[in-house]
């Protein structure tokens, strides 16, 4: 519990102490005031400040002015022989009881977010001049070393140069289980080194970081509203003053034609105290705040509660293949000369990938496994979709998959294997392929099973990939249906093409990883994105992140966004069933100011208990 908290604590019991005394103390007429007055103004003095600040500021009508009216209202109904001060002190105390609830229950949000914002480091121990200097993380430029001692917070992306330890990624990713690194991997900024001292060379700027990135994200989720909080937001801006002139009306009409000024005035206070739209305007966002916050602790990153929104009328997912729903960890697992050796084979699909990032490229210099002279290397051109092309000691040598062949009108070899064919011709001669297989990730089975469960009609693959690799692939993970060999364009085409059969209601969500997954992430109803894995481009383009690539947490997103929308629906619908009916008997008399609070403050409390539950990801 926060100061202001157990400020709020003391300041209620303190009221209630005086509330009690007074009710008591058989006094009437100004002594009873003063016996009331003091805990109504101990508990109630902030209301009344913050609604005449709003009103010097020209916002009027909002709950402060709305408590204030009521209540005050009560309080001079006193001088009209009704005396309603127990009622007025037990309508404001009930109120900050209601706001006292809303802020733990907030609270609680905010932590679990803070916790993943716990993740920015605070210093870098940077090598200079043969001694360590702590830096800002910011003033690291690209190609520094850091060392990242036991117990410290990797501070920036890199590659481990020295050392072998075990980093915890759990803020990242929501994973427990510590990963070993050694040199050569990668490791991004955020983790923990738990053991072993490291050497690391930045390969990103702190602002192009992983962690940066996930802050971005992270703290411009809520201006992405739900059309529900959206809604609830135009709703309250109108109906307060709706309900403020039908509390007037309802104060001066009726006794001008049947008299009893105070009673009337009474039922206009009772108008204005039920009809406080507290329970909606704070339950709403703070539902789609906790499921945000709720998946965050799931190393699920929601950019905002609209996709939330989206998420749950999905009923079409696309999947791309290679680094989605496989490893994207590529081994040479067989050779197929024509006009050459092996070796020479393996050489010249080497040479011609050196200047590639790509998975396969990475995959055939490391079955290479000779250090790559470049200087025999010239004008690469990489080709989106086919492969490469570049000159090799003077010579034009091709690789990549059949459209490439065909486009330069050389005749290829098919194979047996299942696996990624890269083929390679060297000035128009086709010297044979090389077969590169990738592996299935252990939960994406798991997760094309989990979605058919939360009610995804339709799950599709795409992939630049062969057929034969992408139909097996499909076949065994129970994809309902595949398209091979596509082009990064065609890949657009064919979620275009999807999109036409969806129902009117429902969504589409692409889940991809690649820069050439960007434009498909942008154009789907919700793009997903792998974040530990995945491409700076598509983590950009995508609405929700993936921190650990896992496959099978799209499903438990898909859980937390339906049980979100589930919570807001209760909540709207509760608080206006009961603000409905206790407005509608107040005119005539059939309710009361203790029924006005419960109508009031106890919805309030009851929806914000309620909306607290979002917190809880992945439960029922």
């Amino acid at each position: 519990m926060t100061k202001k908290e157990k400020t709020m604590l003391v300041r209620i019991a303190v009221s209630a102490v005086l509330l009690i005394a007074a009710v008591l103390v058989p006094y009437e007429g100004v002594w009873r005031f003063l016996l009331f007055f003091p805990a109504y103004f101990v508990i109630g003095w902030d209301v009344l400040w913050r609604a005449v600040r709003n009103i010097a500021h020209g916002q009027v009508f909002d709950e402060n002015f709305l408590m204030a009216l009521a209540t005050v209202g009560a309080f001079c109904t006193g001088f009209f022989g009704q005396g309603e001060y127990p009622e007025a002190v037990f309508v404001m105390l009930f109120y900050q009881v209601g706001e006292l609830f809303q802020n733990y229950a907030v609270g609680r949000s905010r932590k679990s977010i803070a916790e993943l914002m716990d993740i920015r480091p605070d210093y870098a121990n940077v090598e200079r001049e043969g001694k360590l200097v702590q830096v800002d993380p910011e003033e690291v430029a690209v190609g520094d070393v850091i060392t990242v001692k036991a117990g410290e917070r990797v501070p920036l992306d890199g590659v481990v140069l020295e050392g072998t330890s075990m980093v915890n990624t759990s803020a990242l990713t929501g994973e427990s289980v510590p990963r070993e690194v050694r040199p050569g991997d990668d490791v991004i900024s955020g983790c923990v080194n738990q053991s072993g001292l490291l050497r690391v060379r930045v390969t990103k700027v702190f602002g192009e970081s992983t962690v940066a990135k996930i802050l971005d994200l992270v703290e411009n989720s809520s201006s992405k509203k739900a059309r529900a909080e959206s809604f609830i937001t135009k709703f309250a801006r109108y109906y307060t003053p709706v309900v403020v002139i039908g509390a007037a009306v309802l104060a001066l009409v009726p006794p001008l034609f049947v008299g009893n000024w105070a009673g009337w005035i009474e039922k206009a206070l009772i108008f204005l105290v039920v009809s406080c739209p507290c329970a909606l305007v704070i339950s709403v966002p703070l539902s789609f705040f906790g499921g945000i916050g709720g998946a965050s602790r799931q190393g699920i990153l929601v950019k905002g509660g609209n996709y939330l929104e989206v998420l749950a009328n999905t009923e079409m997912v696309v999947f791309d293949k290679t680094g989605t729903l496989t490893k994207g960890v590529f081994n040479v697992t067989a050779i197929h000369p024509q006009e050459c050796a092996k070796g020479s084979l393996l050489e010249m699909a080497a040479l011609a990938e050196s200047y590639s990032d790509h998975p396969i490229s990475r995959s055939l210099k490391e079955a290479y496994g000779k250090e790559i002279d470049e200087s025999r290397v010239g004008q690469v051109e990489e080709l989106s979709g086919r492969g490469v092309c570049a000159q090799v000691d003077g010579k034009t040598v091709c690789a990549g998959n059949d459209k490439l062949m065909d486009s330069i009108g050389v005749k290829w070899r098919p194979c047996h294997h299942v696996g990624t064919i890269v083929h390679v011709a060297v000035d128009g001669q086709y010297l044979g392929h090389i077969v590169i297989s990738d592996e299935v990730k252990d939960d994406a089975k798991q997760a094309v099973s989990a979605l058919k469960a939360q009610g995804v009609r339709k799950t599709v693959m795409l992939t630049g990939d062969a057929k034969t690799v992408g139909e097996a692939v499909a076949r065994d993970l129970g994809l309902d249906e595949v398209h091979t060999q596509l082009l990064p364009g065609e890949k657009v085409a064919k979620v275009e093409a999807l999109l036409k059969q969806k129902s009117s209601k429902g969504k589409l969500a692409f889940v991809g990883d690649g820069i050439n997954d960007a434009p498909v992430l942008s154009r789907a109803d919700i793009g997903i994105a792998m974040g530990a894995l995945g491409s700076d481009a598509a983590i950009e383009a995508a609405d929700i992140v993936l921190m650990d690539d896992k496959p099978s947490k799209i499903a438990l997103a898909m859980q937390i966004s339906k049980r979100t929308l589930r919570i807001v629906r209760q909540n709207i619908v509760f608080a206006l069933a009961v603000k409905i009916v206790v407005l509608a008997l107040t005119p005539f008399g059939l309710s009361n100011m203790w029924e006005a609070v419960f109508a009031d403050v106890g919805v309030m409390v009851i929806a914000i208990l309620n909306a607290s539950r979002a917190l809880k990801a992945g439960k029922k």
